[in-house]
């Protein structure tokens, strides 16, 4: 039987004065049981560093998702959806 992906709840708020963006984010994030820790909170790091093309990019219409991960390599690990 195969090991479960650990399954993690964060609450970010980010405020990026640079850009001008100001938001809070309820996340949940799955560790592949391969991943470490120190990966997994490098993909958090990535979306709360990106997080402020939301609005520049989509205009506040979109939405910021995590990838497979190590289950998908070819997956990007943080994306960007514009709805409009």
């Amino acid at each position: 039987m195969a090991i479960k992906s650990t399954i993690f709840k964060a609450h970010l708020s980010i405020a990026d004065i640079d850009h001008g963006y100001y938001a809070d984010h309820a996340l949940t994030l799955a560790r592949h049981p391969s991943e470490t820790d120190e990966r997994m909170m490098v993909r958090l790091a990535a979306l709360a560093l990106n997080a402020w093309q939301l609005q520049a990019m989509c205009q506040g219409d979109g939405t910021l998702a995590f990838g497979a991960g190590l289950s998908d390599p070819d997956d990007p690990d943080v994306s960007i959806t514009d709805f409009t």
